[in-house]
């Protein structure tokens, strides 16, 4: 119901007005409150009460909820800054496993002897299979790595040798060790360097402020490519460097949008290694797309493939069953070439860093300044941008991103995993999306003794300190003690999100009191007197 005093106002005020619920949005972001709290129930199994409790929802993107992908970028610089310049060697010891994961095994180990049984005696063993792999996955829910039984299917090689067209790496023997070299400076200080190194793509064409200078000539289906299969290009960086390097080599990388939309890296690498030769290993590397073809199209338009149940996908016309992707795959021959080979372009930059400078700070600052920003977010509005964009987009609308990618039908080719209702150009994996572009990989990688920590230790950390600064204890609780339950959607439990947001506004307004208190006594001051001067 609108209010008399909004009643007496011209429209045009009223309508220049600000929504109550934008304004209590902002303010939830100026104190760092979760725009989007996710309400979960919890049971306490010790006392039998049940509560709902709102949990941040986690996002990384300012698009989605900002408080959160403060946080997250926040964490992520923590993890950058303690892994970087260690001058001991991280100790990781895997955990003991705990009761749910030794259950999970030996109730797998049961249905492994009556799937057994059942195949020496001849009978259907699908129902089984389906429930082993359901299991095999909830195993790897509950923390455990790998597969019980390892490698279950034969893996496809090819010819290990290298292209005639890709330089020769060194390779030297390899050290237990992550830290790399140290150097002793005349005065007798020891400094242990590291690097910041800068990868990006090749050239498509000539680009003038981040536009094709001609975009008839540029090579958008290269681009294409490219972006969807940049991450496994960096994991070949990765592997060549630790073979010339000699050493088990650790980083901290993000992937970002150049201005001309291509995905490049930044990577912070522990330890040392000539400029020379990284720039050496950057041009050796390349990644070979084993794939069938997806240059012909075979199948468009209105004459696109059908599905039969308990068969697959048919050719409209003669009603053959098309090739799966596993049968597609062994077509190819010795002779076969790749779909794709990509390759980092010219353009790398080496900056050694050490410990405690400047320089390391302002890296650590260019590594997570596109954390919280999509692919797409980086665009600039302008038109000639969003031209290059939307013809990106189209060059991606039909190229296979994976095995499963719709896209294949259109090439011939039934995708791994076929189902009904697949069509081409239709892909729902994040590569198709606009503020993806092709790239569909994890924004932040980082190696698994960089810090010696998870990002969830490092959380831990952060909690840690709050309650430490509100003269808490972090008491470490009965793990089985709550039960959480999702809420269903119009639960009458539920509050409204507003007053969800101005409660935990008001939570945030209290600890911050709190902390300036302490802050104030741990100094000496009076506290009226420190916000005196501040006002």
């Amino acid at each position: 119901m609108t209010h008399a005093h909004d009643r007496a106002l011209p429209r045009a005020v009223r309508q220049a007005m600000p929504l109550a619920r934008e304004v209590l949005e902002e303010v939830a972001k100026q104190h760092g409150v979760c725009i989007r709290p996710i309400p979960l129930k919890r049971l306490d199994t010790h006392t039998g009460t049940t509560e709902i409790i709102d949990v941040p929802c986690g996002a990384t993107l300012d698009s989605k909820c900002p408080p959160c992908a403060k946080r997250n970028r926040q964490l992520r610089i923590a993890q950058c800054r303690d892994g970087w310049h260690l001058n001991e060697e991280p100790a990781i010891t895997p955990d003991e496993p705990n009761d749910e994961q030794r259950w999970l095994v030996e109730f797998r180990a049961d249905l492994q002897a009556q799937r057994d049984d059942a195949e020496k005696a001849g009978l259907d063993t699908t129902d089984l299979d389906a429930v082993i792999v359901g299991l095999d996955e909830e195993i790897n829910a509950a923390g455990v790595r790998g597969n019980v039984l390892g490698r279950t299917t034969t893996k496809r090689t090819r010819s290990t040798r290298r292209r005639q067209d890709a330089p020769d790496l060194p390779k030297r023997k390899m050290a237990n060790t992550t830290l790399g070299r140290t150097f002793t400076s005349t005065d007798g200080k020891t400094y242990r360097p590291s690097l910041f190194v800068t990868l990006t793509l090749p050239s498509y064409g000539k680009v003038r402020d981040g536009v094709p200078v001609d975009p008839e000539t540029y090579d958008y289906q290269r681009a294409a490519r490219d972006a969807l299969h940049f991450s496994k290009l960096v994991d070949r960086f990765v592997q060549n460097l630790r073979r010339v390097a000699g050493y088990d080599v650790q980083y901290f990388a993000s992937v970002e949008p150049q201005k001309r939309l291509a995905p490049h890296l930044h990577m912070a690498i522990r330890g040392t290694l000539p400029r020379a030769e990284i720039k050496q290993i950057a041009a050796a590397t390349y990644h070979q797309v084993w794939w069938p073809q997806a240059d012909e199209v075979v199948f468009d338009g209105e004459h696109l493939p059908v599905w039969q149940d308990g068969v697959g996908y048919l050719d409209p016309a003669t009603g053959e069953v098309l090739p799966t992707w596993d049968e597609a795959l062994d077509a190819l021959d010795e002779d076969a070439e790749p779909l794709h080979v990509i390759r980092f372009g010219e353009q790398v930059d080496v900056q050694g860093v050490l410990a405690g400078t400047p320089d390391a700070d302002q890296c650590i600052r260019y590594l997570s300044k596109y954390l919280t920003k999509s692919i797409g977010d980086t665009l600039d509005g302008g038109q000639a941008q969003q031209e290059h964009a939307t013809r990106m987009l189209d060059a991606l609308r039909y190229e296979p991103c994976s095995p499963a990618c719709p896209n294949w039908l259109r090439y011939g080719i039934q995708p791994k995993g076929a189902k009904p209702g697949m069509l081409p150009g239709r892909c729902r994996s994040k590569a198709h999306k606009p503020e993806h572009l092709g790239y569909a990989g994890r924004r932040v990688l980082v190696s698994r003794k960089w810090s010696n920590k998870t990002l969830a230790e490092h959380k831990q950390d952060r909690r840690t300190w709050v309650l430490e600064a509100l003269g808490q204890a972090d008491e470490p609780t009965d793990p089985h003690r709550y039960v959480w339950r999702p809420v269903p959607a119009g639960d009458a439990n539920v509050p409204p999100l507003a007053l969800r947001l101005l409660r935990s506004v008001h939570e945030r307004q209290r600890w911050r009191a709190h902390l300036r208190e302490l802050e104030a006594r741990a100094t000496g001051q009076d506290l009226s007197a420190m916000e005196g001067r501040a006002a």
